[in-house]
């Protein structure tokens, strides 16, 4: 038990939805990064167009360093993607995983790894007085992975420009304040982590599109997936309860996350169990870890069973895991 404590605190110290009218689904949709087309009319000058996402030098991204990853840290032997390598979410374990509904429902989500509740900000640009987005401009983070406050839940933060103002001029946070525009924070969370130019993960929970969307970082482009099973919204990232079971007791030597999960024998199928799934109220794609004995990995088919369970440990991380299939 010792050891799963220690295990995660070293974690957990090392991380310290369409347009967005703030009451419609349609402005959340925009806000969480809906590509957009560049803005371009006939005969304007590059100046007037502002920066072109299509040639903007890409930033790179390693969500593996020992500065980014918290629970999948690249090593000699772990095999996970190198530096700005793009990353194939659907290939299984670690990245995708099957496991139970709260009522024993085949359940299946990507694994994102740990996240903070505190979310990160995302600027979203409005003209004055409007209430769409600026058309074709894309939005606006200051952190990626690897850096001091990076999450991959952002809280959204309106930007408002004026009138005469031309998609893409301002391309990170430095310009919006050196500009002097006005901030205002909503309540909206979306969840939109930031991966290598070319990454894949294919699956989602209804027609939202699964495709890699562009925005700007410190004047260069960047890409982040948009999960939108459920609506998100707060000061900080709600959480819910998920009860895992791995190979190996976290207690004993080489247990915990490293050893992987159990699984029915023949497939990849485990006795994880979510406490709640998008249609119900209190879901949340970040997940608050609760591990159980994996000798009883057997009893355990539901949320009660799992409750029921010999639980070792309780709140021992919380991941960015959001469901994309419930069958």
């Amino acid at each position: 038990m010792v050891f799963l404590f220690d295990f995660y605190t070293r974690h957990r110290i090392r991380i310290m939805k369409r347009s967005i009218l703030l009451c419609t689904a349609a402005i959340i949709a925009m806000a969480s990064c809906k590509k957009e087309k560049d803005n371009v009319t006939p005969g304007t000058t590059m100046m007037e167009m502002g920066k072109d996402p299509a040639t903007a030098e890409e930033v790179m991204v390693d969500r593996f360093s020992a500065t980014a990853g918290m629970l999948m840290v690249r090593d000699a032997n772990n095999g996970l993607p190198g530096p700005n390598e793009a990353i194939n979410f659907d290939m299984g374990e670690p990245f995708i995983t099957k496991g139970l509904g709260p009522n024993g429902q085949m359940v299946e989500y990507y694994n994102f790894d740990v996240q903070p509740v505190q979310p990160a900000p995302i600027y979203v640009l409005f003209k004055e007085g409007a209430s769409d987005p600026v058309s074709g401009q894309l939005n606006i983070i200051n952190v990626v992975p690897g850096d001091a406050g990076y999450n991959d839940f952002w809280k959204v933060i309106k930007v408002t420009v004026p009138s005469d103002y031309v998609a893409n001029t301002v391309t990170s946070f430095s310009e919006i304040t050196t500009k002097g525009y006005t901030m205002t924070s909503t309540d909206m969370l979306v969840n939109c982590p930031v991966v290598p130019k070319g990454s894949t993960a294919s699956k989602r929970l209804g027609s939202e599109s699964a495709e890699l969307v562009k925005g700007w970082y410190n004047g260069k482009i960047v890409y982040y997936f948009s999960f939108m099973e459920k609506s998100l919204s707060g000061s900080n990232v709600p959480l819910s309860p998920i009860y895992v079971t791995f190979n190996i007791n976290p207690d004993m030597a080489g247990g915990g996350p490293a050893s992987g999960f159990v699984s029915e024998m023949g497939n990849m199928q485990t006795h994880n169990v979510v406490a709640t799934i998008p249609s119900d109220n209190g879901y949340s794609p970040l997940w608050n870890v609760n591990v159980y004995d994996n000798a009883d990995f057997m009893n355990v088919g539901n949320l009660s069973q799992a409750q029921m369970a010999n639980i070792l440990a309780m709140g021992v991380a919380t991941v960015n895991c959001p469901i994309v299939s419930v069958k």
